[in-house]
């Protein structure tokens, strides 16, 4: 049973409670995705699982969430914003304000010299996968995050945050009731667990090891540019990139990046679903404390 870490990896005022909700999701998903995952494969059915990723993961979460509703890098309707994040909700990741504040939270911490242990990526995977994928933030100030009135209660987020476990279990059902148990299995659990783990794993290994080409002046988190986890991830596997230009759609700043996450940003203005985006190169996205230097490389062996 999870309990909070015997020394404390937060600032005072701010805590770690077990985020039971978090847990018992995690391998509500894990376990039948470990037991029947495998033999329910099939190329349909892995194709079908292959699509919902793309969907959900990338439009609902690293374009719709990340990029437009916590870094505003584009304009959209109210529609496209709440369509965007009910997406998010179907990635099985949990409620949007939850991510919202993290991110928010982690943000704040990183780019400080006294950044926690909770935020920083000085410690192993283990430890990360514990703390990070069994424990909820809790914070004693909430405002000094200077989160947006507008996101924290806007009352479409509200509700997606309440419910959202609902919209993915209602989803299983259907996909059970109409494809069969397999596809319900392909689709629902053993895609919400590679994407849960996936996660997770792409920003512990993008804030470790990669390379980077900006330094954040008196921050304690820079982030690093993985080639193939940028690619895998839509874009987010280029965290240096992101930690220097945090409100550019366009994750990727050299011509090898691979970005996808971009290109579905081009496709939603190209249909004019979205506009005003923020584009490294040509808006002004770098921030003023994020320097450019040579290519500085990280590697496991390092530490």
């Amino acid at each position: 049973m999870a309990s909070a870490p015997d020394s404390s990896p937060v600032i005072a005022g701010d805590k770690l409670t077990p985020g039971w909700l978090k847990i018992g999701w995690l391998y509500l998903m894990l376990a039948p995705a470990l037991v029947w995952g495998f033999s329910s494969l099939s190329g349909p059915r892995s194709l079908a699982s292959a699509v919902l990723t793309v969907v959900t993961v990338g439009f609902g979460h690293s374009i719709g969430l990340h990029r437009g509703i916590i870094h505003r890098s584009y304009r959209c309707a109210r529609f496209t914003r709440g369509l965007l994040a009910y997406l998010f909700v179907h990635t099985g990741l949990g409620g949007p304000l939850s991510w919202v504040r993290v991110h928010y939270f982690r943000d704040y911490w990183q780019n400080r010299v006294d950044c926690p242990a909770y935020f920083r990526y000085d410690h192993s995977m283990a430890r990360d996968y514990y703390w990070n994928l069994h424990f909820a933030l809790k914070s004693g100030d909430i405002g000094r995050y200077e989160i947006p009135d507008e996101d924290l209660h806007d009352p479409w987020l509200a509700f997606l945050e309440k419910t959202w476990y609902l919209h993915v279990l209602a989803a299983a059902g259907l996909i059970w009731a109409f494809f069969g148990f397999e596809a319900m299995i392909v689709c629902v659990p053993l895609r919400v667990s590679v994407t849960i783990l996936g996660h997770w794993f792409v920003g512990f290994v993008s804030h470790k090891y990669g390379y980077a080409r900006y330094d954040i002046d008196d921050a304690a988190e820079h982030g690093f540019n993985n080639w193939v986890l940028g690619a895998l991830s839509f874009g987010e596997g280029f965290h240096n990139n992101h930690h220097a230009h945090p409100s550019s759609a366009k994750m990727s700043t050299a011509w090898y990046e691979l970005d996808l996450g971009w290109y579905l940003v081009a496709l939603l203005r190209a249909v004019g679903l979205v506009w005003d985006v923020q584009v490294v190169g040509h808006a002004p996205t770098q921030k003023a404390r994020a320097k450019e230097h040579k290519f500085r490389w990280h590697w496991p062996w390092q530490d």
